[in-house]
């Protein structure tokens, strides 16, 4: 399979960083992480990181992480249940994971399953973004 590179736009500064691309690859993926739109930036230049996407309240509404890891949800319905609760105190995105092995998953005790690591910037896709809070904050 072919690899497309692609550059985005990392800042108002015209800063640009790389990130690869293989076609049908993210197509298939069916884990999402819901994250405020004010932790785009940092999304998209260092990936999924929970030490750098301090920016909003997370989407439960906590203030500080809930675990050392980046909570996914598996498949559509379970975005959209995050999407839903929205605690955020603004806008969301909601971004597609790509090659995650699924049994490296773990279960927080409610339910909810997180990676115990970061997500580079090259295996997550912006596939939402803007997504209005449901609760009117």
């Amino acid at each position: 399979m072919a690899t497309l590179t692609v550059e985005l736009t990392a800042s108002a500064r015209g800063g640009s960083l790389a990130a690869s691309y293989t076609p049908g690859v993210f197509d298939t993926s069916n884990l999402f992480h819901v994250s405020s739109v004010l932790n785009r930036q940092s999304i998209a230049q260092h990936g999924l990181d929970w030490t750098r996407m301090g920016a909003a309240r997370g989407i439960a509404g906590s203030r500080r992480p809930e675990v050392e890891g980046i909570f996914v949800c598996r498949g559509e319905e379970d975005a959209e249940f995050f999407l839903q609760i929205n605690n955020t105190g603004g806008p969301v995105d909601l971004w597609s994971v790509d090659g995650i092995d699924e049994g490296l998953l773990l279960d927080n005790g409610n339910g909810f399953v997180y990676l115990p690591g970061r997500i580079p910037a090259a295996r997550v896709r912006l596939v939402r973004s803007d997504v209005p809070p449901q609760h009117g904050f």
